[in-house]
């Protein structure tokens, strides 16, 4: 019976210090089974797949360059109308808005100072000429005596004198009186170009005072379009190039050409001023309104180009993804022009001609992952999505599947 108990209870240590060892195994045995699992799961990992409108090859053409400036049009034949002369503005006859001709009468201004004025210049035309003829009666009387010699040549000489006197006071007279009359006529409110009322500033009833600005007319058939174009580009532009321009509310572009560029660049930058001439006989466009001018000049290279989809940007440089013999390759490029309209950007170096090249952005992608592009005529799975079940997902840089980029 001792014996019995003996035997179970070596038998019960065995079994205990068995299940010991296998627990603390456990952990062990554990991490090998998920490193081995790891491994057949990388080796297993599906290649990406992406669509064939994914995927684009690099393309020669030629990339017009365009100069771009903006800024507001502007009637270049603006006119001030000014008062010429002091008084009470009695009347004007036109509002803002109202259309004018040359010469239109605009309103009056009481001259009644300029009346008095110019009758007083007239009276002292009439003296000077009665002073005139006076001098000139005395100096003929003195010709006689002297020819008789009844006088002494210093006295003829004297009457000579008062006679030049006299008839250069007439002179003087006569201007003061022409300028009297044109003070008179200046005074009139009277329209120097045609055109539209853009401003007025006073109204009937005030004491305006001389130069002080009554109207503002404005010619709305030719404007100006000023702005600054850089030192690096003024050189391939010149008088008379046309000019395409966009006006704010206006959907459709105009045309108008580059009527004058300045000699050298404003102070303190490297702009150049250049003005866009911009005819508008219906006057469909206002002074004020924004407008952007672009001039597209001829590119007589063919350029390698990609789309602007297909460059991403990381710590200041440019890089493609590329699906080379197989694999995903990153590739850092240079670029040159861009043509934002067009969605295409030049590729200087860096890229050969004969690669196929991402046309889209993706999240998570991995050099050296395996990548293939599906035929155009099946419907295959996109890489911006999981592959079906049956395949498993398509793996990024860290395991997740591959999505286009937002």
């Amino acid at each position: 019976m001792r014996k019995t108990w003996v035997i179970a209870g070596v038998i019960g240590v065995a079994l205990a210090a068995g299940s010991a060892w296998w627990t603390t195994q456990a952990p062990a045995r554990a991490a090998a089974a998920g490193k081995d699992g790891g491994k057949k799961s990388e080796k297993a990992a599906p290649p990406l797949v992406f669509r064939a409108s994914e995927v684009v090859r690099p393309q020669h053409q030629a990339m017009p360059e365009e100069v771009v400036f903006s800024g507001a049009l502007a009637a270049p034949r603006t006119a001030l109308v000014r008062a010429k002369a002091s008084g009470t503005l009695l009347s004007l006859t036109v509002a803002e808005g109202s259309r004018v001709q040359a010469g239109q009468a605009l309103g009056a201004i009481d001259v009644s100072d300029l009346n008095h004025r110019l009758a007083e210049r007239h009276a002292g035309v009439e003296a000077a000429q009665a002073r005139v003829a006076e001098a000139e009666r005395v100096h003929r009387s003195n010709e006689d005596l002297a020819r008789q010699q009844f006088i002494s040549p210093n006295a003829l000489e004297s009457s000579r004198a008062a006679l030049e006197s006299a008839r250069a006071q007439l002179k003087s007279t006569r201007a003061q009186l022409d300028t009297a009359a044109v003070g008179l006529r200046e005074a009139r409110l009277l329209a120097p170009i045609a055109g539209i009322v853009g401003k007025r500033s006073v109204l009937p009833g005030e004491k305006v005072s001389a130069e002080q600005e009554l109207l503002t007319l404005v010619d709305l058939r030719e404007l100006e379009l000023a702005g600054v174009v850089g030192t690096h580009q003024v050189s391939k532009l010149q008088a008379g190039q046309p000019v395409t321009v966009r006006i704010e509310g206006v959907d459709a572009p105009v045309t108008g050409r580059i009527d004058r560029i300045a000699p050298q660049a404003v102070a303190g930058t490297r702009g150049i001023p250049i003005v866009v001439l911009l005819a508008n006989p219906q006057e469909r466009y206002r002074a004020g309104q924004y407008a952007s001018a672009s001039v597209t000049l001829a590119d007589p290279v063919q350029r390698l180009t990609v789309p602007l989809s297909a460059v991403s940007q990381a710590s200041g440089q440019d890089y493609v993804w590329t699906v080379e013999k197989g694999v995903l390759v990153r590739r850092i490029v240079i670029t040159g022009r861009r043509q934002v309209a067009q969605g295409r950007v030049e590729v200087t170096q860096g890229l050969p001609a004969d690669v196929d090249v991402l046309a889209a952005r993706f999240d998570n992608l991995k050099e050296g992952a395996a990548a293939r592009i599906a035929p155009p005529s099946g419907q295959p799975v996109s890489a911006a999505s999981p592959l079906a079940d049956a395949q498993g997902p398509s793996a990024g840089a860290d395991g997740r599947p591959a999505t286009r980029a937002r």
